[in-house]
């Protein structure tokens, strides 16, 4: 392939790309209007000590969505391989998400067990069985969500994405006409939505071939397996880090928490919108890659959304310690107080924790599970180690532990993102000359 051709092929995937990101983004912020709509009806309902726990339970529903998104990301690639030469994915496809789907139900009993239930639900043990049913549903979704955009079925794709939290409101609507909006109740419209996916489930069924081989059950199990270690680790500081500081830093005023968990929602909210764009960025790196110009083009979007992500984060600090606290008042009402520098510090790690998720993507692309795994855990260890290390009062561990952590990974991610880059150039170089 000419220099010209290859070029030519570049910009036609950065087109294509820039084409089907316009198509999802009216899909992701009525996605994220829905969340938002959601949570503040719950806060609303339930009382700051009550909504504390509701937001134990969310975060580790939605952290157990989070670490399933990995298999979105697996069967995009795939299904994006596959229709390289005009096929579809195999049994590969259903093998990982069989073992998605066990590693969830694993999670979700393991929170049965006495000492862990009363820790984290306060006598609601229900709550554990909802987690169960709602994480063995996210792993069909995201393998349905990653065919239909390994397939490039943007139309589709963007259905499933609102579906989701439609079909929460939806329930969460009927339960408030009932009157019957207690804590189980609203837990119960929130794992509903993971269950969107059975209104696309015929549409992917015909992009799969189960008559083709794909990887054996060791290598598809050893693969998943640690990438959803490190999507695991990834929700410990997203969606599940309510928990995370339940279990590492009990203790503390529940009202005071159930505020600052407040101002986290909003800031983290639209990071768990960011594994559909995850999922798009993995066919994008995949066919970008297949070139040298393209892996050139990619080195220098990847270098200039990351420093664009560092000015975006210090903006964002700077605007949520001046009017953070009067947002969350005015969103979740008069009962819910927090301080502008603790606000300050959770818009600033969930800005930093988007370029993370995006380069981390190109990892999976690459087919580098080791590394995601190595990047997520030294943000999970630096986030648990601070909260058990910093002294004072849990608010102050909690936020400084969250801001601080996003840091060290990017680092990491970077350096392993780059280092590769320069070797595929080398060696593109090298077969050059030769």
């Amino acid at each position: 392939m000419s220099v010209a051709d290859t070029g030519a092929a570049a910009n036609g995937v950065v087109r294509d790309t820039h084409r089907t990101a316009g198509k999802l983004g009216g899909s992701l912020i009525a996605a994220i209007i829905l969340g938002y709509v959601l949570t503040v009806a719950c806060a609303r309902l339930l009382p700051p000590d009550q909504y504390a726990t509701f937001l134990t339970f969310w975060g580790l529903l939605m952290g157990l969505g989070s670490a399933l998104s990995p298999l979105e990301q697996e069967l995009s690639r795939q299904s994006a391989t596959a229709a390289l030469t005009g096929g579809v994915a195999g049994r590969g496809a259903l093998r990982a998400v069989v073992v998605s789907a066990a590693a969830a139900g694993a999670f979700g009993l393991a929170l049965l067990i006495p000492p862990i239930n009363d820790r984290l639900f306060h006598g609601t043990w229900e709550l554990a069985l909802v987690v169960v049913a709602g994480g063995i549903a996210f792993a069909c979704q995201f393998g349905v969500r990653g065919l239909l955009i390994g397939q490039h079925q943007v139309k589709h794709f963007a259905g499933l994405i609102v579906a989701e939290p439609a079909v929460r409101a939806l329930v969460l609507g009927l339960l408030v006409i009932a009157t019957a909006y207690r804590l189980v109740p609203l837990a119960l419209a929130v794992a509903a939505g993971s269950f969107a996916w059975l209104l696309f489930i015929r549409k992917a069924w015909r992009l799969l071939d189960v008559r083709a081989d794909g990887d054996g059950w060791a290598v598809t199990s050893r693969r998943m397996l640690m990438l959803l270690l490190g999507a695991a680790l990834t929700a410990t500081v997203i969606t599940g880090y309510p928990a995370l500081v339940g279990l590492l830093a009990p203790g503390g005023d529940r009202d005071r928490l159930g505020a600052v968990f407040a101002a986290l929602v909003i800031a983290r909210l639209p990071l768990t919108l960011v594994a559909p764009v995850q999922s798009l960025a993995v066919p994008f790196v995949v066919r970008l890659s297949a070139t040298a110009d393209g892996r050139g083009r990619l080195r220098r979007v990847l270098l200039l959304g990351t420093f664009a992500a560092l000015a975006l984060a210090a903006l964002g600090a700077l605007v949520g310690m001046l009017i953070g606290p009067w947002a969350v008042e005015l969103v979740y009402g008069a009962a819910y107080q927090v301080d502008g520098w603790a606000v300050a510090g959770l818009v600033w790690s969930s800005v930093l924790l988007v370029p993370m998720q995006l380069l981390t993507a190109v990892l999976v692309a690459r087919a580098q599970a080791n590394r995601v795994l190595i990047t997520w855990a030294v943000v999970a260890v630096t986030a648990a180690a601070l909260l058990l290390a910093i002294p004072g009062d849990t608010v102050l561990r909690a936020v400084v532990s969250l801001a601080v952590a996003p840091m060290a990974g990017l680092v990491v991610v970077l350096v392993f993102v780059l280092t590769n880059s320069a070797a595929e150039a080398t060696s593109d170089t090298g077969e050059a000359c030769s």
